[in-house]
C-alpha cells in the first residue's frame, strides 16, 4: 500500500481536494467573516451617528431650556417689578385720596364753623332786636316812637 504509486497518487489527489477546499472554504469563511465585519463596522458607524445626533438633540434641548429659564426669570422680575409699580401706584392714589378727603374734611369743618358763627350771630341779633323792640315799647313813649321811626325812614332814604 505505501509502495503502490496509487496509492500515493490517491493521497496527492485527496490533499490537493482538500486544500483547493480549504482555499475555497478559506475564501468563503474569510469573505463571510469581511462581510460580518463590514455589517458590523456598518453598525456601529450609524450607532455613532445615532449616537452623535442625540448628543446634538441634547444640546439643542439644554440651549433651549437655558433659554426657557432665562426666559421665565426676565418674566419673573418683570412681574416683581410690575408689582412694585402696582404697589407704589396704589400708595400714592391712596395718600391722594386722604389728602383730598381730609381738605374736603377741613373744608366742611370750615363751613359748618361759618354757619355756627352765623347762626349764633343771627340768634344773637333776633335776641338784640327782641330786646331792643322790648325796651322801646316799655321805656319810650308814643311821641317819641314815631319820631324814633321817621328818623329811620329817612336815613334809609339817603342810604340809596
Amino acid at each position: 500500500m505505501f509502495s503502490d504509486p496509487t496509492f500515493w497518487v490517491a493521497i496527492a489527489f485527496i490533499l490537493c481536494m482538500v486544500g483547493l477546499g480549504f482555499l475555497k472554504v478559506h475564501k468563503m469563511i474569510g469573505g463571510m467573516l469581511d462581510a460580518r465585519a463590514d455589517a458590523i463596522r456598518a453598525e456601529l458607524d450609524a450607532a455613532q451617528k445615532l449616537r452623535e445626533d442625540a448628543q446634538a438633540l441634547l444640546a439643542q434641548y439644554q440651549r433651549k431650556q437655558r433659554e426657557a429659564m432665562q426666559e421665565a426669570e426676565q418674566m419673573v422680575a418683570h412681574a416683581r417689578h410690575e408689582a412694585k409699580r402696582i404697589v407704589e401706584q396704589g400708595q400714592t392714589q391712596l395718600s391722594q385720596s386722604i389728602e383730598r378727603r381730609e381738605r374736603m374734611a377741613m373744608t366742611k369743618i370750615s363751613q359748618a364753623e361759618s354757619d355756627a358763627i352765623a347762626e349764633v350771630r343771627a340768634t344773637a341779633v333776633d335776641v338784640a332786636m327782641a330786646a331792643t323792640e322790648q325796651v322801646l315799647r316799655t321805656q319810650l313813649s308814643a311821641d317819641r316812637q314815631a319820631r324814633l321811626v321817621d328818623d329811620t325812614i329817612a336815613s334809609l332814604k339817603t342810604l340809596h
